[in-house]
This record gives structure tokens, C-alpha cells and sequence, in this order.
């Protein structure tokens, strides 16, 4: 694992490749990622039909394919509950990779970022995703890391397309097995985790939203010792010193280390990153942007002082969609 140990600067990791310059979870989006610098790159992985892991976001599509102007694939259109949400669209479940294979890649955010690349990549597979990986550390002596996302967990598994399983065996097989493997697994999910601990001495991470609670503590109300638990829950004193048993970091809206009020200006920070520390948890914030709509009133529009001012407070990693933007703000900061 590449630590703050080996950098001396918090560690920079691509979220979604550099998804503010190409259509995110594309191998031109990591690429990218990895000739500007970043120490990771962010693949999402879902499942498709044929039981592949490739990388989106999310399992439904629409939003990051032209899936919903190919006529051939109109009657897979459908309505699935998703996590407790119901959700319309097209679902990589529903589709062969070969077929999905065949859909062009778009840019997600189109009225914030450009729109030329669309249609000029695929849906990557978490094996070709490797491959680039190994390309790129092999042609410049560095050793890019692999930071990969199990997408909704419960739901997967429960329609017999478990995602835990293949990762690792993927991972295994590229030699990326033990706690010095340049590998994060992250969840939001707690069941998974711990299941992933008992396959895999590679790094896990437990994501942390600012808002709601774990699905699985839904799900499986019988697994946990109080269904209502939220997730800043996880985030006290008590549930750090849980997470500590079965991961190594937390990857936290950055909102839980600096809050804002309700008019957007932000608030003093909070004890969460000395309380992580003391656990002996690392703390990874996201996701930071660059685009003023992203940032809070206090920063004037200037992404560079959000970063130096996360930089400061002692982050030991962060997501950021601009990671040259982060890692020349760190050599400047740190």
C-alpha cells in the first residue's frame, strides 16, 4: 500500500480517472489520470449480465451511455428497486458485455463540462482496467494504485451476481493480494467489508456519506444490533473503534471534516480527522472539484484554497475529479 509512510504529501486519487477532462470511467480518463500524477485511480464496478466487472457509476446507464437512443436495445429499458430506490433506466445486469460494448460513453455532467469525447470510448472492463495499469507502471517505474468501488453489494448479490468474489480473484491473479498491494477496496456497505477481510489482506476503506446509513443495516436488519443506525454513527468515537476491526480507512464526504451551515458557508472543523487518527484510520475526503458551483461561498471560486485548506488540517488521501489540480496545490502545500 502506498502510505503517507513512502509520500510525503496526502495521496492523490483520480475519482473516476480525470473525470473533469474526459467522460468519467473511461481508460482515457485514467490514463489521463495516471500522466498527470494521481497515486490512484477510481474505477466503480458493477456487474453485467455474463458476470463481468466493469466500470460505471452505477448499474443504470442512461446517464453515461447513448443506451437510450439505440433502438435495438429499447425494449431493455425497465424499473428495478435499487437500495430502497426505484429506479428506471438500463442496467449493465441486463446486458452481455459484448453488448455493452457496443454503447458509446458520454460525459456526465454535460452542461459543466465539455462534450467532444462523447461517444469515442467504451465501458472498460476491470481487466483491461489493470492492464493499463500495469502498462503505464511498467513504461514509467512508478506504481499507480487501483482504488475500486463494490457498487450496491446487497443488491448484487441477491440477484446471484456477487461482486466481492471476482474482484479479488481478479486482483490475485495480477499479483495484487497482500497489504502492500497498491489496492483500496471501498464500500459503502459494512457486510461486504468484513466478508472482503476474510478473502483479501489488501486494504479496505468504509465510505461514509454525511446523510442516511449503510444499505445493508436495511436489508439485514437482523445482522446489525440496531437497524437505525445512521452513518455519522460510524463516524463517532465508538463507531471509528468498529471500523478499525475490519478497515484500514474511511472515505468520508468531506462535509463530516468541514461542515456547512444551512446558508453553505462553512463551519468550524470537526474533531472527525483526530478521532480517525487515534484509531489508527487513515481519512480520505471526497470529492473535490474545481467548478464554482461545487465550492463553498468562503473559497471566492478558487478551488486551490479549498484544497490548501484540507491540506492543512492533515487529510491523509482525497478524491478529486482535477487531479492535477491536487497534486499542484500539495507541492505547494504540504
Amino acid at each position: 500500500m502506498r502510505s503517507r509512510d513512502k509520500i510525503s504529501r496526502p495521496l492523490v486519487i483520480a475519482h473516476r480517472g480525470a473525470s473533469g477532462y474526459r467522460p468519467e470511467h473511461t481508460l482515457a480518463a485514467y490514463e489521463l489520470a495516471i500522466q498527470m500524477g494521481a497515486d490512484y485511480i477510481e474505477p466503480d464496478l458493477v456487474m453485467t449480465q455474463d458476470g463481468v466487472l466493469v466500470a460505471r457509476h452505477e448499474n443504470e446507464i442512461s446517464n453515461t451511455t447513448d443506451v437510450a437512443i439505440r433502438p435495438e436495445f429499447r425494449d431493455r429499458q425497465t424499473t428495478k428497486m435499487i437500495d430502497g430506490q426505484t429506479i428506471s433506466g438500463w442496467f449493465t445486469e441486463d446486458f452481455t458485455l459484448a453488448e455493452l460494448k457496443t454503447l458509446g460513453v458520454k460525459e456526465r455532467l454535460p452542461h459543466l463540462r465539455s462534450t467532444e469525447f462523447d461517444g469515442l470510448f467504451d465501458i472498460p472492463t476491470l481487466v483491461e482496467i489493470l492492464e493499463l495499469l500495469q502498462r503505464q507502471n511498467a513504461a514509467t517505474g512508478h506504481r499507480i494504485g487501483i482504488y475500486p468501488e463494490t457498487k450496491h453489494p446487497t443488491y448484487f448479490n441477491a440477484i446471484g451476481l456477487s461482486l466481492e468474489e471476482p474482484l479479488v480473484e481478479i486482483l490475485n491473479q495480477y499479483g495484487w493480494c497482500d497489504r502492500n498491494s497498491p489496492v483500496f477496496i471501498q464500500s459503502f456497505e459494512t457486510a461486504n467489508l468484513k466478508a472482503l477481510k476474510q478473502i483479501t489482506d489488501v486494504s479496505l476503506v468504509q465510505l461514509v456519506n454525511d446523510i442516511g446509513q449503510p444499505y445493508d443495516f436495511i436489508a439485514h436488519p437482523q445482522h446489525h444490533d440496531n437497524s437505525n443506525r445512521m452513518y455519522r454513527d460510524l463516524v463517532t468515537p465508538q463507531g471509528l473503534r468498529e471500523i478499525a476491526d475490519y478497515a484500514d480507512a474511511i472515505g468520508i464526504n468531506k462535509r463530516l471534516i468541514v461542515p456547512t451551515g444551512a446558508d453553505g458557508y462553512l463551519l468550524p472543523p470537526t474533531s472527525l480527522l483526530d478521532d480517525a487518527h487515534a484509531q489508527g484510520l487513515q481519512v480520505h475526503g471526497w470529492t473535490f472539484r474545481n467548478e464554482e458551483v461545487f465550492l463553498a461561498p468562503d473559497y471566492q471560486g478558487n478551488p486551490e484554497l479549498e484544497y490548501q485548506q484540507f491540506y492543512r488540517l492533515g487529510i491523509d488521501a482525497l478524491f478529486s475529479d482535477f487531479p492535477d489540480t491536487a497534486l499542484q496545490v500539495s507541492r505547494s502545500s504540504v
